[in-house]
């Protein structure tokens, strides 16, 4: 098993970010709920959820790998059923983007909400499948993952609020 230890300040450091941030995705979302443009349910389950769920996902990963493990399996089961669950989650997000008709996504979406995360995702199910043979280079997948998740949900939530502060608004009051 990879001496996670060494690995404490990372995790403290992305864990502690993600805490935060999900924090702060709650307080930007209250305040584009009180604005006058319309709301579409739709389009926020498909751009807006996602990025709470990256963002558990990383404190939950922050959590996971300081947990004491008995054996590298257990924590090799528990990184690849994490990464089964991203990919699938990615297929339902990839179907209500598709689904909504509130915006068109570009390259820029597509490449955000949906190549990024589905990548880390599936970095992940290939950590939990690496973990038990290469322990330490899994872990640096398992962290490429969770940053991978981060920097995402930081990108994309800004993109949301940028949306709301520059586009929605100006064209309503056009």
């Amino acid at each position: 098993m990879p001496n996670l230890a060494e690995w404490d300040s990372f995790y403290v450091i992305v864990g502690s970010a993600a805490g935060a941030l999900i924090g702060l995705q709650f307080v930007v979302m209250t305040l584009i709920a009180d604005s006058p443009s319309i709301p579409n349910p739709v389009a926020g389950a498909a751009f807006g959820s996602p990025t709470i769920v990256h963002f558990g996902m990383t404190l939950l990963l922050s959590a996971i790998v300081r947990v004491p493990w008995p054996n590298p399996h257990v924590l090799a089961w528990v990184l690849g059923g994490l990464g089964v669950l991203g990919v699938i989650y990615m297929a339902i997000v990839v179907h209500r983007v598709m689904s909504q008709n509130a915006y068109k996504p570009d390259l820029e979406d597509w490449t955000f909400h949906i190549i990024i995360p589905g990548l880390a995702y599936a970095l992940l199910l290939a950590s939990g499948v690496e973990e038990p043979m290469h322990g330490n280079a899994a872990m640096f997948g398992v962290g490429a993952a969770a940053l991978m998740l981060l920097f995402d949900g930081i990108h994309n939530a800004w993109d949301t609020v940028a949306y709301q502060v520059y586009f929605a608004r100006r064209n309503q009051q056009k």
